[in-house]
């Protein structure tokens, strides 16, 4: 265990960004898997609000700009394909 104030404090920190961050995460890969069960009315309905949720987690640097950009291609041909 650390003994610093400011180890502590970073551990703290660590374990409820880590926490944000898996439930964001989570969050949004349940979101791209509702998407890919929608039909065309939902999912059409559904894109624009899982790309904003994908951009966020590449702002934050929780996925890698290029898996984001990755992803969001995937949705919109699976979108334009329905």
């Amino acid at each position: 265990m650390a003994n610093h104030k400011s180890s502590l404090k970073r551990i703290r920190n660590s374990e409820t960004k880590r926490l944000r961050n898996r439930y964001q995460s989570r969050t949004t890969r349940n979101a791209i898997k509702k998407l890919r069960e929608a039909d065309k009315k939902e999912a059409e309905t559904l894109f624009p609000s899982v790309v904003s949720m994908i951009d966020k987690l590449a702002k934050k640097n929780i996925i890698h700009d290029n898996k984001a950009s990755n992803l969001k291609s995937q949705l919109a041909k699976h979108v334009n394909a329905l």
